[in-house]
């Protein structure tokens, strides 16, 4: 498809599936930078003030998200705050910090050092912010801790609401293709194409390239009609989430313990225990992130890939295109299981209460990064190409 030059409030949509390619704000260069500066501004309230406080039997935990990750360390749970660390600060951070600089650049019309290299991180990080993912998550361990002690939230976990909104408006307000297209454009090129037989569409920046071309001259990413080796890497990813998936739920995912008693929870056991004591909301939700969207996401992906290599697709192309598109947006909110431990562990950290991650924890947060990364480097289009040579063999399409 060719993509026009695209001025403010446009959008594209690819017109065989109609998905969205492409949408450029009414306002495309003030919009970002107000979204990222009010999610960094949010971002400093959120990680220096009080976010949750939790009493129980007349032990007081003050918890800040900072001091969340420090109990996990004393804990020697280093991991589990990296993991929270990362997804729910870092890439953040890094996100803002890079979408002002790009964003900057375009302003004042300079092309400064790094440029596409920072455009290029920028669209590939979005989808591994996840404050909003947590905050979903700390809804349903209050829905836990509220059971058994006291809880009231303080000003970061409400400003973490708007932040979350923030970072998601954000990440909606930076097209690549759009970015790229400006950024060329200082650089006196215009890069306004029509697609023919010669090129070779960018999966970065959606610029059609000389196909003789190793890199994209737009924004420096390989190029490539499909992804090479996209299906062995995918299946690869997918077999290494699908045997990890058996430990996860086959071993202890959370140790609770007091004075009285020791409680040894798999995944489904803490479901089951959940409904039985009436906490239908908090089961289903965990049912869902943790044993749901998982299964159906391994599922989704295998039968994306055998659609794609060696057998008949059971469904026309199109809705296949729409099934990736959700199994590669919804993954990251299997992270809900994890991050509700997280906060337990923070809330229930002494003597008199204690919650401690069994090895499934570990196991799981390895099934979800492997199934995004079996989706990120599967490539869709090899559904339409097989779709396309079934309808030339049949001399026609039915959708």
């Amino acid at each position: 498809m060719d993509i026009p030059r695209l001025e403010e409030g446009n959008e594209v949509h690819c017109p065989t599936c109609n998905h969205e390619v492409v949408q450029v704000e009414k306002h495309p260069f003030a919009a970002p930078l107000a979204y990222a500066s009010a999610s960094l501004v949010l971002m400093a309230f959120v990680y220096s003030m009080m976010f949750v406080t939790v009493e129980m039997f007349g032990v007081v935990s003050i918890l800040s998200l900072p001091e969340m990750m420090r109990l996990l360390v004393l804990q020697d749970f280093g991991f589990l705050a990296e993991v929270m660390f990362v997804l729910t600060f870092g890439t953040p951070l890094l996100y803002l910090l890079l979408c002002l600089y790009v964003y900057g650049a375009l302003v004042r019309g300079r092309v400064l050092p790094g440029l596409f290299g920072a455009t290029r991180i920028l669209a590939r990080l979005r989808h591994w912010i996840m404050v909003d993912v947590f905050f979903i998550s700390t809804l349903v361990a209050y829905i836990k801790l509220s059971a058994v002690a006291d809880v009231s939230f303080g000003p970061a976990f409400y400003l973490m609401f708007g932040l979350a909104l923030m970072l998601v408006r954000t990440v909606v307000s930076v097209p690549p293709h759009w970015v790229y297209y400006h950024i060329h454009r200082m650089r006196g090129y215009d890069v306004v194409q029509t697609a023919d037989g010669n090129k070779i569409c960018c999966s970065r920046c959606l610029y059609f390239r000389d196909k003789d071309e190793q890199e994209c001259g737009v924004c420096g990413a390989d190029l490539y009609r499909r992804r090479p080796k996209s299906l062995g890497i995918s299946l690869a990813f997918l077999i290494a989430a699908a045997v990890l998936y058996v430990p996860a739920n086959l071993l202890p995912i959370m140790i609770s313990s007091n004075p009285t008693a020791l409680e040894i929870n798999t995944i489904f056991n803490g479901i089951v225990y959940m409904w039985k004591e009436g906490d239908h909301l908090i089961a289903a939700i965990i049912f869902c992130a943790s044993i749901l969207i998982p299964i159906l996401k391994i599922v989704a992906m295998a039968v994306l890939i055998a659609s794609a290599s060696i057998c008949r697709p059971p469904l026309a192309a199109p809705k296949m295109a729409v099934i990736y598109r959700l199994t590669e947006s919804v993954g990251r909110w299997s992270m809900i299981d994890i991050f509700v431990i997280i906060i337990l562990m923070s809330a229930f950290h002494t003597n008199l209460a204690r919650v401690v991650p069994g090895e499934a924890a570990l196991y799981f947060c390895l099934v979800v990064v492997l199934t995004m990364l079996s989706a990120y480097f599967f490539d869709s289009r090899l559904i339409w190409d097989k779709w396309y040579k079934r309808a030339e063999n049949a001399d026609g399409i039915d959708v």
